[in-house]
């Protein structure tokens, strides 16, 4: 007997007392921003100015807050030249601002995994509760894990990503040569202008080896894995209430350029107005923040997948910079989908895949869009 996903998250709650107020189970409809995170965050602790990061420990699990995420995504290519993109995350969530062992665990897992062509996307979709030990994260040695998906490594600087999802596979050696980067001011990033915030940093230096195994065509032999190369990006954020309320969801950018500088940049998109942020990153790691109103994100074309029409070309404009002694060039640049159907079907379904820059800088990164 076959069970949607939203019985399936409904099941998971089952044992728990809390109400099904978590961002995973809100429904789509009725939610405050996309999958619920502009609900009230009442019971659980908030963001604040002057937090001091304790690495490790701020790499595992904080479950006095609602939401959270590990986020990996990578542009890779094989020996051929093909470009291929692959992306990871482990979401936890909270009924309750909780952490107990065992079936009473108020802690809700969610895991996405996908691989991206030219000509093809395929996605797969975990679930699993809290307190019973099938997902988690540690942070030393650091470990993410969800059934059999994981990413592990000695610390966070030296890790093994393995997926096997039932039409594609990876696996991956990512190795940092750079330092964590953080958002915002001082790792405290702003989303809206009534004062919604997250801790946000991130990892944007990975050089990464191994293999990719795709589908075979009907009637072929089995596949075998594909070498690549190619770098990552990983995503550390939590929150209780990223979004305000009237922001239905983002159009979020990770973009690496061959001058070795990367960029961080969102756009949040609320009834009030749009919401944009950013961090400019040097080759040797420093940052230079972007608040509100200094990126200009534009949608240049769009394309129609799964019923909804999403911008998959955009420009980016943002005007030479120069504060506290760190410059940054004049930026205007094309970034163009490799995939427009890049769609993730899953619980909560939203865009995501890899893209092509162009214009006064070359690279390679990754879009994000979710609420359309």
């Amino acid at each position: 007997m076959t069970v949607n996903r939203r019985k399936m998250l409904r099941l998971l709650a089952a044992p728990l007392a809390a109400p099904l107020a978590a961002p995973f189970l809100a429904s789509p409809l009725r939610a405050q921003g996309f999958a619920g995170l502009g609900t009230d965050a009442a019971g659980f602790d908030i963001p604040q100015p002057g937090y001091r990061f304790d690495f490790p420990t701020d790499h595992a699990a904080h479950p006095t807050f609602r939401i959270e995420w590990w986020y990996l995504t990578a542009n890779l290519r094989d020996a051929q030249g093909q470009d291929y993109g692959i992306q990871w995350t482990l979401f936890r969530s909270a009924l309750a601002p909780q952490d107990p062992e065992g079936w009473q665990n108020p802690q809700i897992w969610m895991a996405h995994a996908a691989l991206t062509t030219q000509t093809q996307h395929h996605v797969a979709e975990k679930l699993a509760r809290g307190g019973i030990g099938q997902a988690g994260v540690t942070a030393s040695p650091f470990r993410a894990w969800i059934d059999d998906w994981h990413m592990s490594g000695p610390d966070l600087d030296r890790l093994h990503l393995s997926t096997q999802a039932e039409n594609f596979a990876y696996s991956l050696t990512l190795q940092a040569d750079g330092p964590l980067v953080f958002h915002g001011t001082n790792g405290l990033s702003t989303k809206s202008a009534s004062g919604q915030t997250s801790y946000y940093y991130s990892q944007p230096h990975y050089q990464i080896t191994g293999t990719l195994t795709l589908p075979p065509e009907p009637g072929a032999e089995p596949a075998l894995p594909i070498p690549v190369t190619g770098q990552g990006w990983f995503d550390r954020e939590w929150s209780s209430q990223p979004l305000a309320s009237d922001q239905s969801g983002w159009d979020w950018f990770s973009l690496s350029f061959a001058s070795g500088d990367r960029l961080m940049a969102f756009r949040l998109r609320g009834d009030t107005g749009d919401f944009t942020s950013g961090t400019w990153i040097t080759p040797q790691g420093h940052t230079l923040a972007l608040p509100n109103g200094q990126l200009q994100l534009d949608p240049q074309d769009t394309h129609t997948v799964a019923g909804r029409r999403l911008p998959t070309r955009w420009r980016l404009r943002l005007p030479a910079q120069q504060i506290e002694g760190l410059s940054t060039p004049a930026t205007d640049v094309t970034i163009q989908a490799i995939n427009p159907n890049s769609w993730m079907e899953v619980s909560f379904p939203y865009w995501e895949g890899p893209v092509t820059v162009t214009g006064s800088h070359q690279g390679r990164g990754y879009l994000e869009m979710t609420g359309y």
